[in-house]
């Protein structure tokens, strides 16, 4: 069960299904600001980002590389959707991750 709750920054081309997402959210990506998930070869992968404001991280580890990502890594025009880790103190009523 993830301790964290997230938010829904962007999709492109398909629903975003948060059965799914909890059945592939593993604890390392836990780590991550961002996760985008793509939909390469039918499957759902999930990928982590960290924020641009972190140091000490690799630039490719950054948000700022989820378009070259997409590009580079993921199939041509290929469904996918972008999810932000909210911190404790930005609580609202954004989904989780629990599973119930």
């Amino acid at each position: 069960m993830s301790r964290y709750r997230y938010r829904l920054v962007k999709t492109h081309l398909i629903e975003f299904d948060e059965t799914l997402f909890n059945q592939k959210l593993t604890e390392i990506l836990e780590k991550y600001d961002y996760i985008v998930g793509d939909f390469s070869g039918g499957q759902l992968r999930l990928k982590g980002f960290y924020s641009n404001d972190r140091k000490n991280v690799p630039l490719d580890s950054k948000c700022e590389t989820i378009p070259e990502y997409l590009a580079e890594y993921c199939a041509y025009g290929c469904p996918y959707y972008i999810v932000e880790k909210i911190v404790a103190k930005q609580y609202s009523n954004d989904w989780s991750t629990s599973k119930k």
